[in-house]
């Protein structure tokens, strides 16, 4: 996939080790040789080239933070800083506040100079020092706001919906012959962007969430016909659900959004739960808050600033069927009903989480000061490679339920494969 460029890069690295443009990551690595498709996609290898468009002396960057909270934004707010400085010397870097809402250049929330003093201990702490919001961004506001300031490279942090608006102002201000790069960092707790094997914060989740169902299993094996309900986040994908459930190894039931279920029936959930309940007197349910959707009643399409689909609450759905039904069936049990969801995103990220922040800041610096703009570092075959926004935005990445993590899944809990 072919990469826009600025211009032609003139001033030479300060970086001696540098990645030539020529060099690609395919798609796909597994494939048939005798069913294999010319047609596989192919991405520019990541990482410092031997030519900057930009003189860092002159350069000043500006980076956002967009969306929800996700463990890691600060690491890579303090790794961009740090490669911009260190690494580049860039002269000036600015951090807007507030999302998206920052660039408007009426904002009571004025951008800020971000020093070393100020990144020093960000990455000890949850959450985004810069602040963030959902929303769109005005993009003619704000492509004005950021030429009037003499900002050359503008880091975007968040996900699908911050993306699509990064490429919004990369075409605004293509379309005005203003040189403005504009480099995405993907960012989403549900691991589920497309040519990202693993996104930051992630991994995080998932070793918070085990801790809360380690919890969610002592409370139901504690007392007789205990169930513990756990809500876990996952809009379209049950990447967290399956990885906590396999990190825990205590879960007997996982529902994510890919396996549609039924309740009621000989092999519905409900059915399958109470054979469980009678067998061994308690039980630990994952579902992650996208699975479901399809049971809820409720509007349908009713969107967050973002211009996401707000889902309907399967939680407490199922909270109030698994009550009623055992209740209709005369077995007495006690219900404990968990939602982490906040807690598990405001997380601190670990120390995996914190190497791929990291990681993803510093090829993103690259990227920009080689002028190459309109793009989001993926993550491919341990890989980071450099794909454009509007391929990115196109696509969306599910769980693979005929695939290892699914099994394993399956294999941990002794579900079965469906409930039907």
């Amino acid at each position: 996939m072919n990469i826009t460029h600025l211009g032609e890069a003139h001033f030479p690295s300060p970086i001696s080790r540098n990645i030539s443009d020529n060099l690609r990551v395919p798609e796909h690595i597994i494939f048939d040789i005798e069913t294999a498709q010319k047609s596989n996609l192919s991405f520019e290898l990541a990482g410092p080239r031997e030519k900057l468009y930009f003189n860092p002396t002159q350069t000043r960057a500006g980076i956002v933070t967009c969306g929800g909270l996700c463990p890691g934004l600060n690491d890579v707010i303090r790794s961009l800083f740090n490669e911009l400085t260190y690494a580049y010397g860039v002269r000036e870097v600015i951090g807007f506040r507030g999302g998206y809402g920052g660039l408007d250049p009426g904002t009571p929330n004025k951008p800020i100079i971000l020093t070393h003093d100020f990144v020093d201990d960000i990455h000890k702490e949850g959450g985004t020092v810069l602040g963030t919001s959902r929303g769109p961004v005005d993009v003619v506001r704000a492509v004005d706001n950021l030429k009037k300031m003499g900002i050359n490279i503008l880091f975007t942090i968040g996900g699908d919906g911050t993306q699509r608006g990064g490429n919004a102002l990369f075409q605004e201000a293509k379309k005005r012959g203003h040189a403005l790069s504009v480099v995405g960092i993907p960012k989403t707790i549900d691991n589920d962007v497309a040519f990202v094997s693993r996104t930051f914060g992630y991994l995080t989740a998932v070793q918070e969430a085990a801790v809360v169902l380690d919890r969610a299993h002592m409370e139901a094996r504690s007392v007789e016909n205990g169930i513990s309900l756990v809500k876990l986040m996952g809009r379209h994908a049950g990447f967290i659900a399956a990885g906590a459930t396999v990190a825990s190894q205590d879960v007997n039931f996982t529902l994510v959004p890919e396996v549609p279920f039924e309740l009621h029936g000989e092999g519905g959930f409900l059915e399958v739960l109470k054979k469980r309940i009678l067998n061994r007197k308690h039980a630990v349910i994952v579902v992650a808050e996208g699975a479901g959707q399809d049971m809820l009643e409720g509007p349908q399409f009713n969107r967050d600033a973002s211009g996401n689909v707000f889902l309907k609450d399967i939680g407490l759905y199922l909270r109030d069927k698994i009550d009623s039904y055992f209740r209709s069936e005369n077995i007495p049990v006690i219900l404990r009903y968990f939602d982490p969801s906040y807690f598990l995103r405001s997380s601190p990220a670990n120390a995996e989480d914190s190497i791929l922040c990291d990681l993803f800041a510093r090829n993103a610096v690259h990227a920009a000061m080689a002028g190459k703009t309109g793009l989001v570092i993926g993550y491919l075959h341990d890989k980071f490679i450099h794909v454009p926004i509007e391929l990115l935005t196109s696509r969306t990445k599910t769980m693979d339920t005929s695939g290892v993590a699914w099994s394993a899944v399956l294999a941990a809990t002794g579900q079965p494969a469906v409930f039907i």
